[in-house]
């Protein structure tokens, strides 16, 4: 399993963890956003904004390409994030 796999997972897990919730999806990437980022400002030097907004307006800008961006980073670049995720219910 990939890095990013794991994360994918982890983020499967907050949402059942926020399952209740009406907006479980949003609060999971929420906390795992502020994550990112506190370790991104912790870690990445004064470029460390850039990075994010360059992300961020990929996904914005150009979602075909941010979608290969992820794609590249799991073991089967043809799996989906949430192929398999039934072992959380």
């Amino acid at each position: 399993m990939t890095p990013l796999e794991r994360v994918e997972v982890l983020y499967r897990e907050l949402v059942v963890h926020y399952h209740e919730a009406q907006d479980a999806e949003l609060r999971a990437a929420t906390k795992l956003l502020l994550v990112a980022i506190a370790e991104l400002k912790r870690h990445g030097g004064l470029g460390w904004a850039a990075l994010v907004y360059d992300y961020v307006a990929i996904a914005d800008r150009d979602p075909e390409r941010f979608d290969r961006i992820l794609q590249a980073n799991r073991s089967d670049p043809s799996a989906s994030p949430n192929a398999d995720a039934s072992f959380l219910s």
